[in-house]
C-alpha cells in the first residue's frame, strides 16, 4: 500500500507530503480521522468498541475507537466519514457528526513512531449493534460498554469494565460478554485520553 500522507510540524503547519511508511518511521505529524459511536438507550449510554483483526501489524486483538483512519493527502477532514462506511458499515453524511476538535498524540516505541493529530467526531446511533457490518480485514469485533464505566475506566476510577458484543472465530460470530481494562486498549495512549474524556463529557452535557 502506497499510500501519501500530509506531513505537519509540531504547530500543525503543513510540510510536504510523504509516503505513509515514511511518515511513520521519521515520526513525522500527520492527520487521522477519529469516530466514537455512542447509543442512548432507555437506561444509560453506550459507546462502541471496535475489535481490531489479530492479523493487524500494530495493535492486534486490542480494543479500539469504532472508526478510525488515516487522512491522505488528497481528502479533506469530511472524507474521513467514509472510515465509518468502510470499517463498520454505517453510512452518515459528515454533518451527523459532532466534532470534539483536535486531539494531537504521539505514540513513540521500538515498533512507531506515531505523532498525530486526530480529528475527533462522535456519532449518535439509533438501532443498536446490529448495525455495524464489520470489515474483516480491520475488525474482529464489535462491542459496546457503559459509558459512564468506560469514562470511570479512562480516568483510572476503576480497573475493568464490562462489554458486551461479538467476534468473529473462523468466520463464526460468537457473542459474548467480558471484562477488559486499559491494557486491553493499547492503542489508546494516556495523552488522547487526557483529552477526549472532558471533551466527550462537555458534550453529552450539552446534549441534556
Amino acid at each position: 500500500m502506497n499510500e501519501r500522507l500530509k506531513a505537519f510540524d509540531q504547530y500543525y503547519k503543513e510540510t510536504g507530503i510523504e509516503q505513509r511508511k515514511l511518515i511513520h518511521a521519521k515520526g513525522y505529524w500527520h492527520e487521522v480521522f477519529h469516530c466514537w459511536v455512542i447509543e442512548k438507550t432507555d437506561l444509560e449510554w453506550r459507546i462502541y468498541l471496535q475489535l481490531r483483526s489479530k492479523n493487524k501489524k500494530d495493535y492486534p486483538n486490542q480494543f479500539d475507537i469504532t472508526a478510525a483512519g488515516h487522512i491522505l493527502a488528497t481528502e479533506t477532514i469530511e472524507d474521513g466519514v467514509r472510515e465509518l462506511k468502510e470499517e463498520v458499515g454505517i453510512n452518515v453524511m459528515f454533518s451527523q457528526l459532532t466534532s470534539l476538535g483536535v486531539v494531537p498524540y504521539s505514540i513513540d516505541n521500538e515498533k512507531i513512531k506515531d505523532y498525530e493529530f486526530a480529528n475527533v467526531f462522535v456519532y449518535v446511533l439509533t438501532g443498536g449493534i446490529e448495525q455495524f457490518t464489520l470489515q474483516r480485514e480491520e475488525l474482529d469485533g464489535i462491542y459496546s460498554a457503559n459509558l459512564n464505566q468506560f469514562i470511570l475506566l479512562a480516568t483510572h476510577k476503576i480497573q475493568e469494565i464490562e462489554v458486551s458484543g461479538y467476534k468473529y472465530v473462523n468466520d463464526l460470530r460468537h457473542d459474548e460478554v467480558k471484562q477488559i481494562g486499559l491494557e486491553q486498549m493499547s492503542a489508546l495512549p494516556e495523552s488522547y485520553l487526557q483529552e477526549f474524556i472532558p471533551r466527550l463529557k462537555k458534550m453529552l452535557i450539552e446534549a441534556t
